[in-house]
């Protein structure tokens, strides 16, 4: 069978999706050069940091982070759109380890209960088979002592692409389209909400905001970048 692998890889190599280098058989999907090269912002050390910043006198967090910075053409981007475009799930899973396996370790992000990734709506998940920042949260799960969940928060209908809004008409096109059942589940619980990539921080903050009508929610944010 190891024989058999090896003459597949030279016909269908495995390249890492960050920089298209060929993987060893121990890498999956991201090479160990851009495991640790990879610009991480290690935000989930900081209690003031450029995104936990974003949310003051808009929505009420305990802690927030992202993992990578956002260049526009980096790897990173490059890695964001293979994950949400190009059907690489995987991508998601990884990474969700990476950040699972730091936010683990962080006093910050060590009591949280539940693992909740922002929703989409069902066409949009029909359309791509899968939601990227659900991948990124079971990835964060296998590492973390928290269970996911993707019942609790959902999203009523589906919204525009947030790419290329101003601030105020992110806002606006997300504003009113998740909510929230069966919250006795999250009562007196620490929530660590997950997304790919934060920017103005519109969604994250109508999901915030959703949430925090939950007797006794504390209510903490990752995101695989931040732009």
């Amino acid at each position: 069978m190891s024989l058999l692998n090896d003459f597949i890889s030279l016909i269908y190599p495995r390249l890492c999706l960050a920089c298209e280098a060929s993987l060893y058989k121990h890498e999956k999907c991201i090479c160990a050069a851009c495991k640790y090269n990879l610009p991480k912002t290690n935000f989930h050390l900081e209690v003031e940091n450029p995104v936990s910043k974003l949310f003051w006198g808009k929505a009420p967090i305990y802690s927030a982070t992202a993992y990578y910075h956002f260049s526009k053409g980096g790897k990173v981007q490059h890695l964001i759109h293979q994950l949400k475009y190009k059907g690489k799930s995987e991508v998601g899973i990884t990474i969700g380890n990476f950040i699972g396996s730091d936010l683990a370790k962080a006093p910050l992000f060590d009591t949280v209960d539940y693992i909740v990734p922002v929703p989409l709506h069902k066409k949009r998940m029909k359309t791509r088979g899968y939601n990227q920042s659900e991948m990124i949260g079971i990835g964060i799960s296998e590492n973390m002592k928290a269970q996911l969940d993707t019942e609790v928060l959902y999203r009523t209908f589906a919204s525009e692409t947030q790419t290329k809004k101003s601030r105020y008409r992110r806002w606006e096109n997300v504003k009113e389209i998740f909510a929230v059942r069966n919250t006795e589940k999250f009562e007196n619980k620490h929530i660590l909400l997950i997304d790919d990539v934060i920017t103005t921080g519109a969604t994250i903050e109508a999901c915030v905001n959703m949430l925090i009508n939950i007797k006794g929610i504390k209510v903490s944010i990752a995101c695989l970048a931040y732009a």
